[in-house]
């Protein structure tokens, strides 16, 4: 129940600041336009093949329109939810509040637990606000189901990976600015590090996480992927814990 707790009256906090209703907006501002520039790039292609049929010939919806979305989709979430992870302990320690939770008649899991879960509980509101665009394709074509859940699996498995590193940097350091930096950095430098490799069987597409989060959106759950983000959350998790634990013994 503690760690409920903690979730809900984190979400509230987030939903009652300024920050929180700037990333809701400007999330779905952004993944708004480049639905829009997606849509126009995917009917000039069909317009094309009205007059030359080879054109055409490759097109779908799924790989031209549906995919290119979750692409985009995957950037926007890597630069939005370092915003939203910097404050979740940077707040704490600079308002000199941490030391109110950690003797509270709650343990060190609990808080870490429930502080990250409020955060992907904000976290999975915003892809919820972006569902209608993907499921609108429906009405018109039969793209497939699972490239569309792969996909929001993709942003979610993504976003809460991002947001555990974020909330372990914010717990290190009581300056948001420092923690947003570090771990967008990081971030980052996680997804691009495979752009160059060629061996798919190489340690750095291993490691890197736009490996296996273009297999999810791809539609291609492996247990290999759902590995690889479980056990990097749970590594954050624990890193958070440890930091935690260290301020309950000074």
């Amino acid at each position: 129940m503690s760690v409920l707790w903690i979730a809900r009256r984190e979400l509230a906090s987030i939903f009652s600041t300024a920050l929180g209703w700037l990333v809701l907006t400007g999330f779905l501002l952004i993944t708004g336009v480049f639905w829009v520039f997606g849509v126009d790039d995917y009917a000039m292609a069909v317009a094309g093949g009205v007059y030359n049929p080879y054109d055409i010939a490759g097109l779908n919806i799924t790989n031209n329109l549906l995919l290119p979305f979750f692409g985009n989709c995957t950037v926007i979430v890597l630069m939005v939810t370092p915003a939203l992870s910097m404050r979740l302990f940077s707040e704490e320690i600079k308002g000199h509040t941490l030391e109110l939770l950690l003797t509270s008649p709650v343990s060190t899991g609990q808080i870490v637990l429930g502080k990250f879960l409020g955060a992907v509980g904000f976290l999975a509101v915003l892809l919820l606000c972006t569902a209608h665009i993907p499921i609108s394709l429906y009405w018109i074509a039969e793209p497939d189901p699972g490239v569309l859940v792969g996909g929001y699996l993709a942003l979610l498995l993504l976003g809460s990976a991002v947001l555990a590193m974020g909330m372990c940097f914010s717990a290190y350091t009581g300056n948001q600015v420092v923690a947003l930096t570090v771990t967008f950095s990081m971030a980052l430098a996680l997804y691009v590090i495979s752009f160059s490799e060629t061996d798919p069987e190489s340690f750095v597409n291993k490691v890197s996480v736009s490996t296996h989060v273009i297999d999810l959106i791809r539609g291609a759950v492996r247990t290999t992927d759902l590995a690889y983000f479980t056990a990097f959350i749970g590594f954050f998790l624990f890193a958070t814990h440890q930091r935690l634990e260290s301020f309950r013994w000074r």
